[in-house]
């Protein structure tokens, strides 16, 4: 049976792009092709919240993940975020039967990420008349750096990967 694993990492970088992909190094995915789905559970396999992928295949090809990122701009003087961290979330509420969902945000205060996350999960089982019995949240943050672009990632990552052709 395959697994979904929870992982996540932070990063720094000249630019935003850069500091995204060294926020992918920090969870372990950042050799994969990211495929992000719409946040549903399958009922079979279990999610562990493991911080950095193992190996989970050839570089460059497909991951499937549920993906939350945040990025803010250099830290410089004047600057309007006054020196607020990056926000990444992911959080998942299971049914009693086994499927669930998953429910991703991002932005500059942990309390309101948190919140955000909770009443989407709240809601996308409501949605489903489910009654969550297996509910689980990772939020991470990472500060402003000083002239570099600042990135957190939080994913949920689907099995292992695939050949994209």
């Amino acid at each position: 049976m395959s697994v979904i694993r929870v992982v996540w990492g932070s990063g720094t970088g000249p630019t935003e792009t850069a500091a995204y992909d060294a926020a992918l190094a920090g969870a372990g995915i950042h050799d994969y092709n990211l495929v992000t789905v719409s946040s549903v559970v399958p009922a079979d396999p279990p999610v562990e919240t493991v911080g950095t992928a193992p190996d989970l295949g050839p570089v460059g090809e497909e991951l499937t993940v549920v993906q939350a990122r945040a990025s803010i701009p250099p830290v410089e003087s004047g600057t309007a975020h006054g020196g607020e961290p990056a926000v990444a979330a992911v959080g998942w509420a299971r049914s009693a039967d086994g499927p669930g969902v998953f429910y991703e945000a991002s932005g500059r205060d942990p309390e309101r990420v948190r919140e955000t996350v909770d009443a989407g999960l709240r809601h996308g089982c409501s949605l489903r008349e489910w009654e969550p019995v297996d509910r689980e949240l990772v939020v991470r943050t990472a500060d402003p750096a000083p002239d570099r672009h600042t990135c957190v990632v939080v994913c949920a990552v689907y099995g292992e990967s695939r050949p994209l052709l």
